[in-house]
C-alpha cells in the first residue's frame, strides 16, 4: 500500500511504503524552509539536490548534498532549508 503525504501547504509531497518491514518514505521538498518533528528515529538521504539541516539541540546548520545521508533521533527534530527543488528518502530505523 502507498500512503500520500503533503506538508507545508505542498512545499514537501511524500510517498510512504513499507519494504522489508520497514517503513520508508521518498519525496520531494521544494525550495523553503521548514521543520519537522519525529516521533520515531529517521534516516534522510539525498537522493537529488541538496538540503541545509540542523538537528534540534545542535548550533550549526551542516550541508548535504546528492548521496549523502544523515539520522534524527526518536523524539527530535530539524530544520530544514532547501535552495533548490530536492528529492529524498526516508527511512524509519
Amino acid at each position: 500500500m502507498i500512503t500520500h503525504n503533503s506538508y507545508f501547504t505542498g512545499a514537501v509531497q511524500s510517498l510512504g511504503f513499507e519494504r522489508n518491514g520497514r517503513r520508508q518514505t521518498v519525496g520531494v521538498i521544494v525550495p523553503g524552509a521548514h521543520h519537522f518533528k519525529t516521533d520515531g528515529a529517521e534516516r534522510m538521504t539525498v537522493v537529488c539536490g541538496e538540503l541545509l539541516i540542523k538537528l534540534d539541540g545542535h548550533e550549526h546548520w551542516r550541508h548535504y548534498s546528492q548521496g549523502t545521508s544523515f539520522e534524527v533521533p526518536a523524539k527530535s527534530g530539524f530544520s530544514i532549508q532547501a535552495a533548490v527543488t530536492t528529492a529524498y528518502w526516508c527511512e524509519f530505523i
